[in-house]
């Protein structure tokens, strides 16, 4: 036994150690809605669950779910889905680190057959590279099929690194993550290359709807996110976001769908936007990195199971349609939510009102 079983070895005892005083975190769970998804032939009906100690979401989720209906519906569009992991090797000089990630480029049959040999599902999309002295970043994506695909794009990168250490023995092994993925970090990469699914989610509110439901007007909101989830991300320094609170609906379903909660830190990332079209109301919501899944770790739980059933991400259909459809409820999810909260701050005094009523006893 080399010393890397013996680790693995001694790592499973402890955690087989602490599964045995192991418990469960019980957090409070509703189901909202139900909010109305819009296709190009239709408009379909979705209750949606939001796990969350913060109980103000569930109402006010709701309302943006009530004004779903009265739009038409929102329109989630997946503009990209894969999921990446980058490899960090030492190379020995900048000469033989372009000349190495050139070749890979022109490699991906080659490469797709080392994947091949991980994953019945994975499948490499792309490369990108970032070369930093001696230093090479190989950030290779990956269709992942249902899976959210942490676990599945690891394997296929300690794979590739495998594979790319023997074809170019001059190099050197570092990681099999670089950190330019990059999984569970703010930064700019994810937006501007695509990591997990970019959504955007997308709606037209009538002006009487916008009065009736929201007490407010189509100006007002426009003005507010320009100047609150706009300027003031800007002067706060965020990054590549501009939100009033997507990490709460984020975080709400992530939990009650059985999701890697802490992707909600490149998730909520995203940018709202509204326009004030003649007293209607256009908003959309961009979720660059939406990171979910509909198999894998965590989806047997009982009340996993039974969410994901209800959101008809159980049915036979070709491998990741599931996800996708996931990642379009959770969009819309979000619009509703962002929808209710900026509709709250144009009237002062409502948000503040509607956490004393709803969570001090």
């Amino acid at each position: 036994m080399d010393w890397i079983d013996a680790l693995l070895l001694m790592m499973h005892k402890e955690a087989m150690s602490i599964s045995d005083e192991s418990t469960t975190a019980s957090i409070p769970m509703q189901w909202v809605g139900p909010l109305c998804l819009r296709t190009e032939s239709s408009t379909e009906e979705v209750s949606v669950p939001l796990a969350t100690y913060e109980t103000t979401l569930w109402p006010s989720t709701a309302r943006g779910a009530r004004v779903s209906c009265r739009t038409g519906g929102i329109r989630c569009t997946i503009l990209k889905d894969q999921m990446t992991r980058s490899i960090l090797l030492e190379v020995p000089d900048a000469s033989t680190g372009a000349t190495v990630a050139s070749s890979l480029q022109n490699s991906l049959e080659e490469l797709q057959a080392v994947v091949s040999s991980t994953s019945r599902y994975a499948t490499v999309s792309s490369i990108h590279s970032e070369h930093i002295g001696n230093l090479l970043f190989l950030r290779f994506a990956f269709s992942t099929g249902d899976a959210a695909g942490h676990n599945m794009t690891t394997k296929a990168a300690d794979a590739l690194r495998a594979h790319v250490l023997k074809t170019f023995p001059d190099l050197k092994d570092v990681s099999v993550s670089g950190n330019y993925c990059t999984d569970k970090k703010v930064s700019a990469v994810n937006g501007i290359l695509g990591r997990g699914k970019q959504v955007i989610a997308e709606a037209v509110i009538e002006k009487k709807w916008i009065h009736n439901y929201l007490k407010t007007t189509a100006a007002q909101m426009a003005e507010l996110n320009l100047r609150k989830n706009l300027i003031g991300s800007i002067a706060a320094g965020s990054l590549r976001s501009g939100n009033a609170h997507v990490a709460n609906l984020l975080l709400g379903f992530y939990l009650a769908t059985g999701q890697d909660a802490a992707n909600i830190v490149e998730g909520s990332q995203a940018i709202t936007h509204l326009e004030d079209r003649d007293g209607d109301l256009y908003m959309s919501v961009t979720l660059p990195h939406l990171i979910l899944g509909t198999i894998g770790n965590g989806k047997s739980l009982p009340h996993v199971e039974e969410a994901l059933t209800r959101l008809g991400c159980r049915e036979e259909r070709e491998p990741g349609e599931n996800a996708q459809r996931l990642a379009k409820i959770c969009a819309a999810t979000v619009w509703c939510g962002e929808l209710s909260l900026l509709a709250a701050l144009t009237n002062p005094g409502e948000l503040m009102a509607s956490h004393e009523k709803y969570e001090r006893s």
